[in-house]
């Protein structure tokens, strides 16, 4: 995900922070959702950042697959890893709110009292990396053009944005459908800004290898297509000194380094090829990284909690396909995934079960539906499942035995409901058709957790046969949506909003690249997240989101996967960070390396490694 769309996931749903509407628009210095910003206009720098961190030294990190591309705002290609590092947005977030943006290019803002606009008035001082002044004109084109020629997700996330303009010599105002998308003023907050002059001269809609230039702190220093990219800290950068940045872009040198698969990237890793690891396989958390260097103590392993809310991440069923689209049948599948076995046996007891879209957060609705959801709600019956009204969801549940006898007798009767039954061994239909179909996988280590749920499918006369291909080839099949089964990841925020279009809208089952892989084509759902994107405040917020929960959740368009609190991470011991953790990031970008560190463990690693 380019740094963009996990800004938008991180602050989406901003209005204007202050006690009580005004009766005009006043500039102001930053937006929140949920009240009066924690820092006010003369904060010096944001509290989880050492502000005089010393600056210098490489970082090298680890991606998966290949890159053909550094234009990361179309459908076409495969973009670089970190290659949004490179540009700017009008605001940005900060990591220990649970919804605000403080000024960046954006010098201030205004929102109009009814919310139908926002004006942004740029710095002065702001710069394109060729020394060009960032200008109201930039700000219009790049608005106009991700919409018409950007990536698809564009389109859905500004479809209430009617038009941007330039007042004056520094502003640029956005006008709004109506004021009842109370994300809207931050929405725009969060776009990057691109250079008009360039990118009119060199193409927008195409794939390109020649490094482009933005605005942010980094530049690329070097490409190796398909292999490497490096990217060099900007001396120049025109807003090194602004109190959002203070403290933060620390490395001198970022560089990616492209692995085939993670298996080979987590031996890399042990090599010390590259210094950081964020790790989500159980099994290496808790054995894989064992060798001289975390002997020795040159590779730390943390455990850094946070309070994210943690989304979904499960086996997504293409209800585009006819095998899937009856709903009993993808409730019948799930009773056969048998997650407290893979827990225990697997991800040593590692792992909670999700159970709702918004795991770890009060976005996660529980018990049954309140009066406040039922009124979302009832005008929805018979287009949703009953159980929305008199259950909560809750994914079944097994002894951690491997016996799923249970979870067999439960699913016969689903299949039996929808017209299948087995004959001679085989599960099969009224024409005697075989119920059969592909799991897609990129990750090889994922097949460990998907071979046993095979095994458990083939109990029923199912064939699920798993298919791992490499990633390159695996993106451009999600993206055009040729799959059976596959897993996927769904990132949420604390505050919802117009991404839930590119989630789960109709629009959005139709659109090739789009984040609704399941193919959800649902009247009610698309009423739902308009109900989510159109909440007056924080407490309607809530019930939408519930509301709609439920409904996905009841929907069985996922079998439910599992979640971490907290993010693991393995280092070369030659970092240190701020003594404050944010509680909505990682933030490594207020990481720094510590030379007296790195010198030791460069010398210590040869000895280690001679052994």
């Amino acid at each position: 995900m380019t740094r963009f769309f996990a800004k938008a996931l991180l602050a989406a749903s901003l209005v204007l922070a202050a006690s009580s509407a005004p009766s005009r628009a006043e500039p102001q210095h930053g937006l929140s959702l949920f009240g009066d910003l924690k820092y006010p206009a003369s904060f010096q720098h944001f509290d989880y950042v050492n502000p005089d961190a010393p600056k210098g030294g490489t970082v090298k990190f680890a991606s998966i697959g290949t890159f053909d591309t550094l234009n990361p705002f179309t459908l076409k290609g495969e973009a670089a890893a970190g290659i949004m590092q490179i540009f700017d947005t009008l605001m940005t977030p900060a990591a220990d709110e649970p919804a605000s943006a403080y000024g960046l290019i954006a010098e201030s803002v205004e929102v109009a009292p009814d919310r139908s606009w926002v004006i942004y008035t740029l710095r002065p001082e702001a710069r394109f990396q060729d020394g060009s002044k960032i200008t109201p004109e930039d700000v219009v084109w790049t608005f106009d053009t991700l919409k018409a020629q950007g990536h698809p997700r564009y389109r859905l996330y500004y479809a209430d944005v009617l038009k941007a303009e330039k007042i004056g010599d520094r502003a640029v105002k956005f006008t709004f459908r109506n004021g009842d998308n109370r994300e809207l003023p931050s929405i725009v907050g969060e776009m990057p800004v691109l250079s008009k002059a360039y990118w009119e001269k060199v193409g927008f809609d195409k794939t390109t290898l020649d490094p482009p230039f933005g605005s942010g702190p980094y530049k690329i220093a070097a490409v190796d297509p398909g292999r490497s990219i490096t990217y060099q800290r900007d001396p120049n950068y025109w807003g090194k000194d602004l109190p959002v940045n203070r403290g933060r872009f620390n490395f001198d040198t970022i560089r990616y380094d492209y692995y085939r698969d993670a298996s080979i990237a987590l031996e890399a890793f042990k090599a010390g090829q590259y210094d950081i690891r964020i790790e989500n396989v159980a099994k290496n958390w808790a054995i894989g990284y064992d060798g001289p260097a975390l002997s020795a103590g040159l590779i730390k392993k943390e455990e850094i909690p946070n309070q994210l809310p943690q989304g979904m991440q499960g086996f997504a069923f293409n209800t585009r396909r006819p095998l899937f689209q009856d709903a009993r049948v993808r409730d019948a599948l799930t009773q056969l995934f048998d997650f407290e076995w893979a827990n225990k046996n697997l991800f040593y007891g590692a792992y909670t079960r999700s159970r709702s879209y918004f795991s770890n957060s009060d976005l996660a609705a529980t018990g049954t539906p309140s009066a406040a959801e039922l009124q979302l709600l009832d005008p929805l019956k018979g287009q949703i499942p009953d159980q929305v009204f008199t259950r909560e969801y809750d994914p079944p549940k097994t002894d951690g035995s491997g016996n799923i006898r249970d979870g067999l007798r439960a699913a016969l009767k689903l299949f039996a409901e929808a017209g299948w039954s087995v004959k001679n061994g085989k599960l099969v239909n009224a024409r005697g058709q075989r119920f059969q179909f592909e799991f897609l996988l990129a990750q090889p280590e994922f097949e460990r957790v998907v071979l046993p749920f095979a095994q458990n499918l083939a109990r029923l006369g199912i064939t699920m046969n798993v298919r791992t291909i490499d990633p390159a080839q695996y993106e451009n099949r999600m993206r055009d949506f040729d799959f059976d089964m596959a897993v996927v990841a769904i990132g949420e925020s604390l505050s919802p909003g117009n991404e839930q279009r590119d989630y789960w809208s109709s629009a959005a089952a139709d659109q090739p690249g789009s984040s609704n892989l399941m193919g959800i084509k649902s009247k009610a759902v698309d009423t739902l997240v308009d109900d989510v994107i159109n909440a007056p405040d924080r407490v309607g917020l809530v019930t939408a989101t519930h509301a709609l929960d439920r409904v996905l959740s009841w929907g069985h368009y996922v079998i439910p996967n599992w979640y971490l609190p907290y993010f693991r991470v393995a280092s070369w011991d030659k970092f240190a960070r701020p003594k404050v953790t944010p509680p909505y990031d990682l933030a490594l970008d207020t990481w720094w390396i510590v030379p007296q560190r790195a010198q030791d463990v460069e010398a210590k690693k040869s000895q280690v490694q001679a052994k």
